[in-house]
């Protein structure tokens, strides 16, 4: 101690004294350090593992199908000007029997070449090996399903492949670049033991499916110049006599917008909620050095006096801050890092990557740390600028004593306030100084704001789940056939056992158009009045689908800017090239996908092909439900199929456990935030009122009266803030939903009164106990010190 100067000696007196106080100002910029490090550190372990998995497989750049396309345009694809390789496979959906589980599984059969790898969309072989050329029976399946299921190279399982039953023995566990977000049909989460992907040599499934010489998927890697809309173009225009149902970039590729889905999300709290940590911390360490530079302003006008300059006054309070804002760094750093392997951990569990490791680069500290010691210094720029400006014979008098004035205009004769006078002092202290009382307003609202823009998240997705699956999509499940059939075969759909009711769809690839905007869709049509599947309007009334015309999601209208009444030019990818002028006759709500719905009677009239249907949804007798199970597992006519309930079980189960840790985060940072403010205001008030609140002692007053004026000050503060934070939380939750809206899905803004509420109670709960904590310290005043102490 003897060898630090005396500024120095004096710092650590001050933050002896001031613990408490620094303490909970460091927590708040722990808040702001660990949300910095976990939400930068998640998205550059995404990012950087994403990219170098897909340099190492080989992920295309450009993707498309075709219903039955020679090998020979192969030739073609790969000429096109700006690809630089090309991979063509056979793809198809296929059930799988699983031993020992009565619901089939659905799978996805891809090709790879019966000797080597392929070009494009290599496999990561994470143990066992490639099925040798020639051998039928033997496959390569995904991690996440293996995994599921228990199976390790050398078990067996079932596969249904067009109508044939195949016993498969697994040689190796692979990853695919084209699967890290492996998620099956219908579902809107991977379920990884109903959904697997499964990969055979190119010859055994040439065989399988009569496609010697022949495929009906097709990726293309590009050339870093490459002109990637020319492309598409291009592969359109050969893939179109092919039955090709439009090419699509990486970014549309279903497993890869999951992952730019999680990015942008992770980026935007980034952006949001440290900034929020941030200003609070300023604030409060703005409070503190204004307060203690008011106490040692005598103190401050003898430095001056015996010599000291005003940098060196103005580096002493500096350092002050700083060491406050390393306490909070290095709080934060040791959290945020263990909350982000938690995370990493959290997202193998969702995406099939080799490895994915929490990013532990020291700029992602270094940049964490110079924002917070530079938030903090900000905040204290105009406290330590004050002391700097005060002239030694200014600072060594006391302050001017402040001037008061009757703000309630209660004189004798005048309006009164049905208040008392302890009440009344606490409101004209609150009006006084409103700047403060303003900042510590807008600092108790922040936290509330907190709550509900996560405890929000509950309410959307429960009206998401009554929307999606029992409002519009109440099917039991959903039956996809191999390939398009003729109408009457809803009627042996019908006959299936455990099957209630039956309705009929037809989904037509398209490409929709307006002027330059265009989409690939599908086009859904269903018959005029179906009551098992429904679409749904913007009040989320049924609609009836009239005999002509399209309906478009809303989302799908404002990317090509139309409105009901518009012309919109639909061209079916089924090998015609026919473009048709379509009426939009109306909008619908949907929350997944973008979609397009027609009646059998207008696709059909469109396509001129009759009545064909692709499938059929089913409402099932649940005590019937296994013989159904073990039905669709031995008919070759259906391809896939997806099973609502179970899919909105796995839904509701994974979003209530991600919210749940979630909302464990937020709770705890919005109860540090509620008590760092609320704490710090009150030890602020009570050090500037200590005297003025002991004479109230000396007077007579019980110290639970006067208790009450400072706890008056600091309630009226908090209730302030509540319908301040409900309308700052309101905003944050629409920043955030429109932050999570994409093609894939969008999360409707609703919050209900109880959300408003629960989030109010935890921060009043906080603010409660931070007052009473504060109230103690009033309870133990020592008058006589007090009194004695000059203002």
């Amino acid at each position: 101690m003897n060898a630090l100067s005396m500024l120095d000696r004096k710092l650590v007196r001050d933050l002896a004294r001031l613990w408490a106080q620094s303490l909970a100002v460091a927590l708040v910029m722990a808040c702001g350090v660990m949300t910095l490090i976990l939400a930068l550190g998640a998205t550059r372990a995404l990012d950087d593992t994403r990219a170098a998995f897909y340099d190492r497989t080989r992920f295309g750049d450009v993707f498309a199908r075709a219903t039955r396309a020679p090998e020979s345009v192969k030739t073609a694809i790969a000429a096109i000007n700006g690809v630089s390789a090309v991979s063509t496979r056979i793809v198809n959906p296929v059930i799988i029997d699983i031993t020992g589980m009565a619901e089939p599984a659905t799978g996805m059969l891809i090709s790879i070449p019966d000797h080597g790898e392929p070009t494009v969309n290599r496999l990561y072989l994470r143990s066992g090996r490639l099925p040798e050329p020639g051998r039928d029976n033997e496959a390569v399946i995904i991690e996440a399903f293996a995994e599921a299921h228990g199976f390790r190279p050398g078990d067996t399982f079932d596969v249904l492949i067009n109508g044939r039953q195949r016993h498969l023995s697994i040689t190796g566990i692979t990853l695919s670049p084209e699967y890290v977000y492996a998620i099956g049909p219908g579902d809107m989460v991977p379920d990884q033991k109903r959904f697997g992907v499964i990969h055979m040599r190119r010859s055994v499934l040439e065989g399988a499916y009569d496609m010697k010489g022949a495929f009906n998927d097709v990726s293309l890697t590009l050339s870093h110049n490459a002109d990637q809309k020319d492309v598409i173009s291009q592969l359109d225009t050969i893939l179109e006599p092919h039955g090709g149902t439009g090419a699509y970039g990486r970014v549309d590729h279903m497993s890869d917008a999951f992952l730019d889905s999680e990015l942008t999300q992770l980026k935007a709290m980034a952006q949001i909620i440290p900034p929020i940590f941030l200003f609070i911390a300023a604030f409060l360490v703005n409070m503190i050095l204004s307060r203690l530079i008011a106490l040692e302003r005598e103190q401050i006008g003898l430095l001056k006096a015996v010599g000291y300059f005003n940098r060196d006054i103005a580096w002493h309070y500096a350092k002050l801050t700083l060491v406050i804002s390393i306490v909070g760094v290095a709080i934060g750093a040791i959290v945020g890092t263990r909350l982000g392997h938690g995370m990493a951990s959290l997202y193998g569990e969702f995406y099939s990557f080799p490895f994915l490791v929490f990013s532990l680069e020291p700029d992602l500290y270094v940049i964490s740390a110079l924002v917070t010691f530079a938030a903090a210094l900000v905040g204290a720029a105009n406290a330590i600028m004050g002391a700097v400006r005060l002239p030694p014979a200014v600072a060594m008098r006391p302050p001017a004593p402040t001037r008061y004035r009757n703000l309630f205009n209660s004189s004798a004769g005048g309006f009164r306030l049905p208040f008392s006078q302890l009440t009344v002092m606490a409101l004209r202290h609150l009006l006084r100084w409103p700047l403060r009382t303003t900042l510590t307003t807008l600092g108790t609202a922040l936290p509330v704001a907190l709550l509900i823009t996560s405890l929000f998240a509950f309410d959307s997705i429960e009206h998401m789940i009554d929307t999606i699956w029992f409002r519009a999509d109440r099917q039991d499940a959903t039956l996809t056939f191999a390939a398009e059939r003729s109408e009457d075969a809803i009627r042996d759909v019908s006959r299936l056992p455990g099957v209630i009711a039956a309705e009929p769809f037809r989904a037509e690839a398209a490409t929709l158009r307006n002027g330059y905007r265009s989409r690939n869709i599908q086009i859904i049509a269903s018959e005029p009045e179906t009551d098992i599947s429904r679409v749904l309007d913007r009040a989320f009334d049924p609609i009836k689908l009239p005999p002509s015309g399209i309906l478009l999601s809303e989302r799908l209208a404002e990317h090509l800017d139309l409105a009901t009444g518009d012309q919109v030019e639909v061209e079916l990818k089924d090998g015609q090239g026919r473009k048709v002028m379509v009426p939009l006759i109306g909008v619908t709500n949907s929350y997944v996908g973008l979609n397009a719905n027609m009646s059998h009677e207008a696709l059909n009239r469109l396509s001129g092909q009759g009545g064909r249907i692709s499938g059929a949804r089913v409402l099932v007798d649940e005590s019937r439900i296994d013989d159904l199970y073990a039905e669709i597992k031995q008919t070759p006519a259906i391809a896939s199929v997806a099973l609502q309930g179970i899919s909105r079980q796995r839904f509701r189960a994974v979003i209530e456990e991600n919210i749940g840790i979630s909302i464990t985060i937020y709770v705890s940072l919005a109860i540090i935030i509620t008590f760092g403010v609320i704490y710090n205001s009150a030890r602020i008030q009570l050090s500037e009122r200590a005297r003025e609140l002991a004479s109230l002692r000396v007077f007579g007053f019980t110290s639970r009266e006067v208790s009450s004026v400072l706890l008056t000050e600091l309630g009226v503060m908090v209730i302030l803030a509540q319908p301040l934070g409900w309308l700052i939380g309101r905003s944050f939750s629409l920043l955030v939903a429109k932050g999570f809206e994409s093609d894939l899905f969008r999360i409707p803004l609703i919050i209900n009164l109880s959300t408003y509420a629960m989030s109010s109670l935890i921060v009043l709960g906080g603010a409660l106990v931070s007052a009473l904590i504060v109230r103690r310290r009033i309870d133990r005043l020592d008058l006589i010190r007090v009194l004695k102490t000059r203002d």
